[in-house]
């Protein structure tokens, strides 16, 4: 299994409780200190993957494959783009270049990994992909008043999200040999979001390990939070 983004925060606490269900876990960092300091703590494997950057994630796809293959790939790596005091830029105020940068991680970069590693993938018995997605992907979240993600207020991070989910479908579609799913790990408190989430990694994490051993005759297609299927 390959986690991206995964040094800290949810993508760590993910490869640790895989880690300890007895899965081989790929570590997944930008920075290389960082993620081997992470990886020796919880016994994973540690691999420098930039998602925004073609060479890294092409050295990374040679090492996995040098070492024997890939059966599960945890896009997880996003950026929120909060403001320095842990707000969020307003619709009026959020400019082109701001979403071109979570666009750049969130996006392309999920497409260009996911791109790089199907050919491992295929060749795995039960290849599985989860997307990280957000309740602000979901249309239907965001314009329900009685919800709480009907008062975000910013343009970038949602729409990226909404894109994860539409091209998570697509994936599904056009791979029926793979499980292919968007996960929603729900408000997890992690330097994304300025450690302003109101749930643990632990609680948050429970979804996407979950559907990382999900099983070759499981779901595909799906919006997931833990508590069910998610409206698009």
């Amino acid at each position: 299994m390959l986690i991206t983004g995964a040094n800290k925060g949810l993508g760590f606490e993910t490869a640790r409780q895989l880690i300890a269900a007895g899965h081989t876990v790929y570590l997944g960092s930008r920075d290389a200190d960082r993620g081997r300091q992470a990886a020796e703590k919880i016994g994973a494997r540690m691999v420098v993957i930039d998602v925004t950057d073609d060479a890294s994630v092409a050295a990374a796809v040679q090492t996995i494959e040098a070492d024997g293959g890939l059966d599960v790939l945890i896009n997880n790596a996003g950026v929120e783009g909060r403001t320095p005091d842990g707000g969020v830029v307003g619709a009026a105020d959020e400019t082109a270049d701001q979403m071109r940068t979570l666009f750049e991680t969130n996006v392309f970069g999920l497409v260009r990994v996911t791109h790089a590693f199907l050919p491992l993938l295929q060749r795995s018995a039960a290849p599985v992909v989860v997307n990280l997605s957000s309740g602000l992907g979901s249309l239907a979240a965001v314009t329900a008043p009685g919800l709480p993600t009907f008062g975000y207020p910013g343009i970038a991070y949602p729409a990226s999200k909404t894109a994860v989910n539409m091209i998570t479908v697509q994936y599904a579609k056009a791979l029926p040999n793979m499980r292919v799913n968007a996960v929603e790990p729900g408000y997890t408190k992690t330097d994304l979001n300025a450690n302003t989430g109101i749930q643990t990694v632990e609680e948050g994490a429970e979804i996407i390990v979950r559907m990382a051993q999900i099983g070759p005759d499981g779901q595909t297609g799906g919006y997931l939070s833990a508590h069910g299927p998610i409206p698009w």
